[in-house]
């Protein structure tokens, strides 16, 4: 599965699972009925149009896009499949029943904004109308006077979990994804400074990019030691490793599992290192995680989201 990423994409009006493999972009869906027909043992089931769908019924997996392609490449169809020119991104994950996300989960994160580190997760919401895509529009609502970026890993859940030890965590996990906790920070600031929630700060529209590849959970050797780099107009802006988490992935898990119930397609966000600064209209943010992808968003003035659309790259 080394280099297949799926990401979710629309053509034609409908939704479909593309997947990046080397130097070709597959659409999935319908590699996948043909390999059925091929292959009548398959365990692909190819009325799964989506990823969410895929994770729920329990064929989110590196064997089930494996086994597609080694069909493809068997028989010389991997051209016949082949996205090219651009294409409309969607959210990998388009309806989860919520976003929970980490406050200070790297020590260098909470050190520059001059608070403790905690002793026990800080767990936050932001609402799904936040969500957009990758290639889509971050919008600088007119109401806010500073607005941040924040890069995080973003863990999907792929099975109900409650209660949840920390030794079986990894096994609720579908994939991972990169998301950017945009935050309007005065906003957040009063609202703390009042001993009110922040959720108001974290959940404007446009204001959880997400994407644009959800890989599988057995396709990353080791989610605690990824490289994570965020640029602004090609300035690096925020460069750490998740190796640096205070609380690790399993740890989250069992916490968040032992107070509500997580469901399939559930997204978790881990946390921001350090390095959070302003962005203005105009500037173009790259969030970047190894072995998963880059995530790329414009910020714009106001209203106008544009479609997610962008060139094969």
């Amino acid at each position: 599965m080394r280099g297949m990423k799926p990401f979710m994409f629309s053509a034609g009006g409908e939704k479909r699972i593309g997947l990046m493999t080397g130097d070709s972009v597959i659409d999935f869906c319908r590699a996948a009925q043909v390999y059925e027909l091929a292959d009548k043992g398959s365990s692909v089931v190819s009325e799964f149009r989506t990823l969410e769908a895929m994770i729920e019924g329990g064929h989110f997996s590196r064997d089930s896009f494996s086994s597609v392609v080694s069909f493809l490449e068997k028989h010389g169809l991997v051209e016949d499949f082949t996205l090219e020119g651009e294409i409309a991104y969607e959210l990998p994950i388009s309806r989860p029943s919520k976003i929970l996300a980490l406050g200070r989960n790297y020590r260098a994160h909470a050190e520059e904004s001059g608070l403790d580190v905690p002793d026990e997760p800080i767990i936050f919401d932001k609402v799904t109308t936040s969500m957009v895509a990758h290639g889509g529009d971050i919008v600088y609502p007119p109401q806010v006077t500073r607005m941040d970026h924040e890069i995080e890993l973003a863990v999907v859940i792929g099975r109900r979990a409650k209660d949840i030890r920390t030794g079986d965590a990894w096994d609720y996990i579908a994939g991972y994804t990169i998301a950017n906790d945009v935050s309007a920070r005065h906003m957040q600031e009063r609202d703390i400074g009042k001993g009110n929630p922040w959720l108001r700060s974290k959940s404007f529209d446009t204001f959880a990019p997400m994407g644009p590849y959800l890989v599988p959970r057995d396709a990353v050797s080791d989610a605690h030691n990824l490289e994570l780099e965020l640029k602004v107009n090609g300035e690096v802006r925020q460069r750490s490793n998740t190796s640096k988490m205070v609380f690790k992935i399993p740890e989250v898990i069992s916490f968040i599992s032992s107070h509500m119930t997580l469901l399939p397609g559930d997204i978790i966000l881990t946390g921001t290192p350090e390095g959070i600064s302003p962005l203005v209209p105009g500037d173009v943010v790259e969030a970047t995680i190894e072995n998963i992808g880059t995530l790329r968003n414009r910020v714009v003035e106001g209203g106008g989201v544009r479609e997610a659309s962008m060139r094969v790259e």
